[in-house]
């Protein structure tokens, strides 16, 4: 029996690649339409990066145009917007790591204290919903509830005395709504890869605990977050990776001519000097630095972790 199983191992070693590929053929056309996914939706936009190099002219198309080399970085570097646009970003990806991140969190080791299960399932369908919605119809609640012509919070604050707050048009108001609409729309969604963490923990070690004495509090901190302290950190490390993409369209509806000075991020600049004004060789410079920002992050948070002995993506 140990010699038929090993002449047939033997037998696979000797096949070709070709001859591989013709025995596994279902699978790779499983693949295929993933493999197709990213090659022409990922991979080949990518050469389109040479326009950041180019002074890019559609009617010359990317070989012809002139190459001018970095000066289109030089040039937003140089730029007197560039600081103002790094401090915006910095300052809505700082605010979305302390509060917005550590929100599906809570949530899911909320959900996961509940034992009735049908109340959990409820409650976890209500949180999913808002994900669902586009942040134009996301813009246009937050704007019946906040706007000074009739808006629920602002009726409420002349109810009881006070002076009607403009919140859409508030400089001061704009990171803080932001950031509070993306935990409303997004905490739900974010708690399933937490909630699915939490499910292969062992029974038996709460139990073993509540044996010992332990309260809730202290299986949670020793049992409950080192359980998913790995997928936390792997979920940052990736997070650390768009700090300067703080997402087009949620910035844009909020936007506005008022608080332009603390709205506009490079998402934004992008669209306005690419889109509007035709800049496409210094928009496509803006992203491929932002995009290079977002590997050395990825690399150096990465790093951190494998050093600390932490779970690392790679």
């Amino acid at each position: 029996m140990k010699n038929r199983l090993a002449g047939s191992t033997h037998a696979a070693n000797r096949l070709t690649v070709w001859q591989r590929i013709v025995r596994d053929r279902w699978l790779y056309v499983l693949v295929l339409p993933g493999v197709l996914y990213y090659f022409i939706f990922k991979l080949m936009p990518m050469f389109g990066i040479i326009i950041a190099f180019q002074k890019y002219n559609p009617y010359l198309g990317f070989l012809n145009s002139p190459w001018v080399g970095f000066k289109n970085f030089n040039d937003f570097f140089n730029n007197p917007d560039f600081m103002r646009l790094l401090v915006n970003t910095l300052w809505i990806s700082f605010l979305s790591i302390v509060f917005y991140f550590p929100a599906p969190i809570i949530l899911a080791l909320l959900l996961n204290e509940v034992r009735v299960s049908w109340y959990k399932r409820s409650v976890q369908t209500l949180v999913y919903i808002p994900h669902f919605l586009s942040w134009v119809i996301a813009y246009s609640i937050f704007y019946m509830l906040l706007t000074t012509d009739g808006g629920l919070v602002n009726l409420l604050i002349e109810k009881f005395g006070g002076e009607k707050i403009a919140f859409l048009s508030d400089k001061s108001w704009f990171r803080p709504l932001v950031i509070i609409q993306s935990i409303w729309k997004e905490t739900g969604w974010g708690t399933i890869i937490f909630l699915a963490a939490l499910a292969s923990v062992d029974v038996e070690q709460y139990e073993a605990a509540v044996v010992d004495g332990a309260g809730r509090l202290r299986q949670l901190w020793h049992i409950t977050l080192p359980a998913i302290k790995s997928t936390i950190i792997i979920l940052l490390i990736l997070r650390m990776g768009s700090v300067l993409n703080t997402g087009f369209e949620q910035i844009y509806l909020m936007s506005n001519s008022i608080n332009r000075s603390v709205s506009q991020v490079f998402d934004t600049y992008v669209y306005q000097v690419g889109i509007t004004q035709g800049s496409f060789s210094f928009a496509t410079a803006v992203n491929l630095f932002k995009s290079i920002i977002g590997i050395i992050l990825v690399y150096s948070t990465n790093f951190i972790a494998k050093k600390a002995g932490e779970a690392t993506i790679f």
